[in-house]
């Protein structure tokens, strides 16, 4: 469904028809651009926005189908672009994403969301309070879009590395090692960084084309975007490298924490085998001895002693002293 629609002159919202062909032969002549927001639009409903527009059938269809990588894509008469905002819910731990598309052209920029992350309300009513930047046109919007799921990337990293600290402080109790479920909560973990860097590794490409910076940029410009526009990419480039750092870093780091925790598992279980086997043997001394005097046989000189039975027993204690005491030395008790 369309969520809004607006002409934008000089910086400034005007309502303009409510025909979408009217609309774009309206801003075309007066020199603004048309902004349509859609949210999970059906494909009958998509159609009068791609006729309209000129949209490329195969923008629209990943537009439609959701699902894609972020990339970035020229064709003849528009720009699209896929971004995935990310949400990371506190309560349950894990990392959901939407997706964004962006089709730009010389003075229209449609946006079609998935999911529930990262609405565009806020960005269209943060750049309708400036208008010196609306004022630059399509390439104003996507620029918006852009940084405003970037610097949402910096808060979810943050987040993330809080609750890693949490869950490592955890692991390194004395006994929170060997809590129950502590390893698939790592693993659990593991997966929601996964699902992040899904959304945030791709999206590197796509920014340096824009910011036309380095080998991949090849320093050309991008159709439909201002090449004044350039830094402004060029930072927002700079922050989506500093949370691929920080999702490597979160990656390694929880690599780390579980085997280590794997680690202590291992090492305890080897304590309790070493504790098993010390009293093992010295269950084993008695035992044998006791089973020696239980032999029903009648040639057996110390069953006839006076002080055989006391002399027995004292000499298991005495065994069962020294065996404790040898296995508390070396640390198997």
């Amino acid at each position: 469904m369309i969520v809004d629609c607006a002409i934008y002159r000089h910086g400034h919202r005007t309502e303009g028809p409510e025909d979408l062909s009217d609309a774009l032969s309206e801003a075309r002549a007066e020199g603004g651009f048309v902004w349509i927001g859609l949210y999970e639009p059906s494909e009958r409903e998509f159609d009068l926005v791609t006729q309209e527009f000129g949209l490329h059938p195969l923008a629209v269809e990943d537009a439609l189908n959701a699902h894609q990588r972020p990339k970035l894509e020229v064709y003849d008469d528009s720009l699209f672009m896929v971004l995935k905002p990310v949400v990371y819910e506190t309560r349950s731990d894990t990392v959901s994403t939407g997706e964004i598309m962006i089709f730009v052209g010389s003075c229209f920029v449609v946006t079609v969301r998935h999911g529930e992350g990262s609405p565009l309300a806020a960005v269209r009513h943060r750049l309708e309070e400036e208008p010196e930047m609306l004022d630059k046109g399509p390439t104003a919007v996507l620029y918006a879009i852009s940084d405003a799921v970037v610097d949402h990337y910096l808060e979810v990293a943050t987040e993330l590395g809080t609750d890693l600290e949490e869950l490592e402080a955890e692991v390194f109790l004395p006994d929170g090692g060997g809590a129950r479920g502590t390893a698939s909560r790592i693993y659990g973990f593991k997966r929601q960084i996964l699902e992040f860097r899904r959304a945030t590794g791709p999206l590197a490409l796509p920014l340096t084309r824009l910011a036309g910076t380095g080998a991949l940029g090849g320093g050309g410009s991008v159709p439909f975007v201002h090449d004044k526009a350039r830094p402004f990419f060029r930072d927002v480039s700079d922050h989506l490298a500093r949370v691929n750092e920080s999702v490597e870093a979160l990656d390694r780091l929880v690599s780390d924490v579980l085997s280590a925790h794997l680690a202590q598992m291992s090492v305890r279980q080897n304590d309790d085998m070493r504790k098993i086997s010390a009293w093992a043997a010295m269950a084993a001394v008695p035992t044998m001895i006791a089973g020696i005097y239980g032999m029903n046989f009648d040639h057996m000189p110390e069953l006839h002693w006076l002080w055989a039975y006391p002399a027995v027993i004292l000499a298991m204690a005495a065994l069962e002293v020294l065996l404790y005491r040898l296995f508390k030395h070396r640390g198997w008790l």
